[in-house]
């Protein structure tokens, strides 16, 4: 037994050594090529800033060509879930398919232009892989079941940023509210002046409603605050049956 104990001794002695001198090695390694570049700094500074400098584009380019490979349409749908389900949704509305050709695709609405904006996006979407990872949503009765909890979070998003990728496109301020339809001008200028911001009324443009999503009570609050400022119902409903033209 004692044999044994002084055996086990020596041979954890042994791989101390080695690991010892394992370190040591990977430590003089570093040293020596730390030493090796400055002095090649030293003697070629011209030679070694523009390698620097070619280094650093080429890692800049590297970086952006990656992320802007990732904000592509084609790479969204990739992932079945897309393709299958909210792509489908997507191609039969003005957004994918319309008289002057102009197509905002999955990442004109859903990532932002800005650069830094984009990267903070681009970072929150490895949540999204982790998901895609554990299969969180990779049946229809999956996705369905969470879908209204997705929606919520995406429509909190956009109120945060003032819906900042709607108004790429589409600005209130730069509406001709007269060449609208009488109630989609009227209701900008509203919108306008209450501060409210393009998916507090345009939820569903793009995509379903989510089972379990209570449109009335958006409709509601709209018609409680119009009443409380006393805007003529007429102006919305001019061909509704009612009171006359020239009552409320």
């Amino acid at each position: 037994m004692w044999a044994y104990l002084g055996a086990r001794r020596e041979a954890q002695a042994r791989e101390n050594v080695k690991d010892t001198m394992v370190g040591t090695f990977a430590e003089a390694s570093v040293m020596s090529l730390r030493a090796g570049l400055l002095a090649v700094i030293r003697r070629r500074p011209i030679i070694a800033t523009v390698v620097l400098f070619l280094s650093g584009v080429i890692f800049w380019g590297g970086f952006n060509w990656s992320l802007e490979l990732a904000n592509t349409e084609r790479f969204c749908i990739s992932c079945h879930v897309m393709r299958d389900y909210v792509y489908q949704e997507y191609k039969i509305t003005v957004h994918y398919r319309n008289r002057t050709g102009v197509r905002a695709s999955c990442p004109d609405c859903h990532v932002p232009q800005e650069w830094i904006h984009k990267v903070v996006r681009k970072v929150q979407a490895t949540k999204e892989l982790f998901h895609w990872f554990q299969g969180t949503i990779d049946t229809p009765e999956k996705f369905a079941a969470k879908r209204l909890a997705l929606a919520q979070k995406v429509w909190s998003s956009m109120e945060a940023t003032d819906s900042r990728e709607c108004r790429n496109c589409h600005e209130i301020g730069s509406m001709n509210a007269g060449a609208q339809a009488t109630v989609a001008g009227r209701m900008h200028q509203l919108a306008l002046k209450w501060e409210m911001t393009c998916i507090n009324c345009h939820k569903g443009i793009a995509h379903h409603l989510p089972l379990g999503f209570n449109r009335d009570a958006d409709i509601d609050a709209i018609h409680d605050r119009l009443e409380k400022e006393k805007v003529k119902c007429r102006t919305c409903h001019r061909r509704r049956a009612g009171a006359r033209n020239d009552d409320d």
